[in-house]
């Protein structure tokens, strides 16, 4: 018997664009949920021309979070297609937007209008800042990274504050939101009603500091940059070999005397310097200097395999390519086609002993499914198109 997903039968509104909104509801899709994309007419998502680079169809971009979705096309300032927007909220299980807070309340999309058209709606929204004195603030992901603090610990000490190399608020703010969503459908099985879901990336950036913030909290000093190295242990940084940079990650001294003798460094471990990890920090530019002398004799490649062997935790720093094929080598399968002619994806990471794989859909074209979607709009209550 084929196995079903676990959100088969879950149909999703998808009112959101750009980034966090579109992760949170192709997370859903790849689920098993019949994720339905509202676009606008003409242009559609923003990130439709976010690029290059460009695949066959779309922007990379776009193409990126947007696997799995039926797209239609509705103005909303038209009454025939708020109407039929009005008409796809009482026939979905959950709503995902992202418009500014309190604007689609002209459209009669906010979630008290929703909630009337269909109680049992989990309605989803994201915003930057929240609803309340930040509701008119837009919120782009490299200007939460700034206002959040992330951008104050991230990058080497005597160089600029830096953003992370992808809009990471983002995708952990759509993280968060398919977690509130799974929650409220959770909950909605026992109180038979839906719920209003609200999540902002500024308080996901927050939530997200763990130690960092947790240290702040306990000493009132805020951490600093620091590029590759870690506040609290050493070591755990980046060190240079032969050919290029490995980083090395020493949880204890157990293993602090293993890397030591991996490196045929006799003594080291007992070394008054650095025989505990406290005393290792106090030290690490001695520490450093050490390991970095016998390292640079060799490869990174050559070192990682020593190490590992060891039991170190270690890894050279790769590129996207490399970390792909890594990844492969250890049966990880960390790709997907999502055929008719796409690019291959990132496949995504949650596996369900129970659950089916599911094969996704390409990313839409713009508009691709409006006609079926709009027939079944205006047709009797049932399944959507598959």
């Amino acid at each position: 018997m084929e196995r079903a997903l676990p959100m088969d039968g879950v149909v999703v509104a998808d009112f959101s664009r750009v980034l966090a909104g579109p992760y949170a509801t192709m997370l859903m899709a790849d689920l098993g949920a019949t994720v339905i994309k509202v676009e606008r007419p003409g242009t559609g998502d923003d990130t439709r021309s976010w690029g290059p680079p460009w695949t066959e169809h779309a922007s990379s971009y776009f193409e990126s979070v947007n696997r799995g979705k039926r797209s239609i096309t509705l103005d909303l300032g038209d009454p025939a297609d708020q109407e039929a927007a009005r008409e796809l909220v009482r026939r979905s299980d959950v709503l995902v937007e992202n418009f500014r807070p309190g604007s689609l309340a002209r459209y009669g999309l906010d979630f008290d209008s929703a909630a009337e058209l269909n109680p049992r709606l989990v309605y989803a929204s994201i915003s930057g800042f929240g609803s309340g004195a930040g509701a008119d603030l837009p919120g782009y992901d490299f200007v939460v990274q700034a206002l959040g603090g992330l951008m104050s610990i991230t990058g080497s000490p005597e160089g600029p504050p830096t953003k992370v190399g992808v809009a990471l608020v983002d995708v952990l703010t759509g993280k968060d939101a398919a977690l509130g969503i799974m929650a409220a459908l959770r909950q909605r099985e026992a109180t038979g009603r839906g719920q209003h879901v609200e999540v902002n990336l500024l308080s996901s950036l927050l939530a997200s500091l763990v130690n960092q913030m947790s240290g702040m909290l306990a000493t009132g000093v805020p951490p600093a940059r620091m590029g590759n190295q870690h506040p609290s242990i050493a070591p755990y940084e980046t060190l240079r070999c032969e050919d290029a940079y490995l980083v090395v990650a020493i949880g204890n001294d157990v293993q602090f005397g293993r890397l030591a003798e991996a490196l045929g460094l006799v003594g080291l471990a007992e070394d008054e310097r650095f025989a505990t990890n406290a005393q290792r920090v106090a030290n690490r530019p001695a520490l450093v200097e050490l390991m970095e002398n016998v390292l640079g004799a060799r490869p990174a490649a050559d070192w990682q395999e020593r190490l590992q062997r060891a039991g170190i935790a270690c890894g050279q720093v790769n590129d996207l390519s490399r970390a792909v094929h890594y990844a492969e080598s250890l049966g990880l399968n960390p790709l997907v086609d999502p055929g008719q002619g796409a690019t291959a994806q990132v496949r995504m990471p949650i596996d369900l002993s129970d659950s089916a794989g599911v094969k996704p859909l390409a990313p839409p074209r713009l508009g691709e499914h409006g006609e079926q979607i709009r027939a079944w709009l205006a047709g009797p209550a049932g399944p959507p198109p598959a």
